[in-house]
């Protein structure tokens, strides 16, 4: 299938969703103003790249209208929150995805060209973005309809990788992050958990089910019992978030992450709200800490977590 890739680095099929329509050409089309199409442009991530390229086909512009027509019931501070959204999380993926593509076509036992790594990339990205909408919208009935919910929040970070980034060669750092978060991502969704983002050493995630959630935590700890993952040190809270763009917000996100920098290496701190609903949970032993004073919160309580040793089975 010909295909060619654009000068702002779009890649187009020739013989399926020819593009015909420069940036101008689709502004026009879609009936938007010149203000907010610039919104929304720059929104995407694309401030950058011109307009004058044909690279809009006939599909993208009437999914653009959707987009575009949709005022009536998302206002236009939302459009621009959720294109930002899109733009950023694609950029990223995109960043990270060029780089192992040009990687691969310069190993002389690949056989694929740029073109066709781009292509089987695309369908693989649009597959897995599929069923994960699925599986969303097929639990609607589970989730509470308000993005006001109450969550479990926790964050898991490597104790002292400032200091250690400065010590070991980039290769084995990024070694180190992609063992992490690989890990930790297995962990979370194993105990039904979901992965909120992550941020340089750390990673984010929100549980429903308190016991969930503590079970996660102490199970991260064990991560470092082979000793090719640093100390690790967590942190969770329970409470009101707001989920809002595939992130959330909130006190709990504030208070988890004040815990988490607070944790001694291999240890979990819990808030006390967490903490009193699970000490009635056998599989866990709550210590109890001194009251800890940090940014935001001078007298914040909260407790230990540690495996009850003394729990059957």
């Amino acid at each position: 299938m010909p295909r060619h890739f654009g000068d702002n680095g779009s890649v187009a099929e020739s013989d399926v969703d020819e593009p015909r329509y420069s940036r101008d050409e689709l502004i026009a089309e879609l009936g938007v103003s010149e203000e907010y199409a610039e919104k929304i442009w720059n929104a995407f991530g694309f401030a950058r790249m011109t307009g004058s390229d044909k690279v809009f086909s006939q599909t993208e512009l009437d999914a653009l209208r959707l987009f575009a027509g949709s005022e009536g019931t998302m206002p236009e501070e939302a459009q621009v929150a959720t294109a930002r959204a899109i733009g950023q999380t694609m950029a990223r993926l995109a960043d990270w995805q060029a780089d192992q593509i040009r990687e691969f076509d310069q190993h002389p036992d690949v056989p694929w060209s740029i073109e066709q790594m781009s292509k089987a990339l695309g369908q693989v990205q649009s597959l897995i973005w599929r069923r994960h909408l699925a599986a969303e919208l097929d639990q609607h009935v589970e989730r509470e309809t308000d993005e006001r919910l109450d969550l479990v929040v926790g964050f898991v970070d490597i104790v002292g990788y400032t200091s250690l980034s400065r010590r070991i060669a980039l290769d084995d750092l990024e070694r180190l992050l992609e063992s992490f978060e690989e890990r930790v991502f297995e962990i979370v969704h194993a105990h039904a958990g979901y992965v909120v983002k992550t941020l340089g050493d750390a990673v984010m995630f929100t549980f429903i089910t308190p016991g969930d959630a503590a079970a996660t935590a102490l199970e991260i700890q064990t991560l470092t019992d082979d000793e090719q993952i640093p100390p690790l040190r967590v942190g969770l809270a329970r409470g009101r978030v707001l989920r809002r763009l595939g992130d959330v917000f909130g006190e709990p996100v504030n208070i988890a992450a004040r815990l988490t920098g607070s944790s001694y290496p291999g240890t979990v701190l819990v808030d006390d709200d967490l903490a009193t609903i699970l000490a009635d949970d056998d599989r866990f032993y709550l210590k109890s800490v001194p009251t800890l004073s940090v940014r935001g919160y001078k007298r914040l309580k909260a407790k230990a977590l540690e495996v009850n040793r003394h729990a059957e089975g």
